[in-house]
């Protein structure tokens, strides 16, 4: 069985600069950015926590991190006014 993709996003405080620069060019990887600290990206729950161990691990105390997950029931009810459009469903990407 497959497991199921799902929205995450990532979100982040970081008060280091090289820290964030670090932070924000392995998000820019994977991920689109929506906001300066802000990124969202379709992954499997599997996925979803690699990504944010890799993430933690660069973290200085006192930096925050955050990932939430929003799965298909929910995804219709979320919305967004400028930027990058709030990724749905598709078999590609298009960046």
């Amino acid at each position: 069985m497959t497991e199921r993709v799902m929205l995450t996003v990532y979100c982040y405080d970081i008060v280091r600069d090289r820290t964030r620069a670090r932070v924000a060019r392995m998000l820019e990887q994977e991920a689109v950015r929506v906001q300066d600290s802000v990124f969202e990206i379709r992954l499997t729950q599997a996925a979803a926590d690699r990504l944010y161990r890799r993430i933690s691990r660069l973290l200085d105390d006192g930096d925050k991190l955050r990932m939430y997950a929003i799965g298909a029931v929910a995804l219709p009810r979320c919305r967004s006014d400028g930027g990058a459009p709030i990724a749905g469903d598709g078999d590609y990407w298009i960046v």
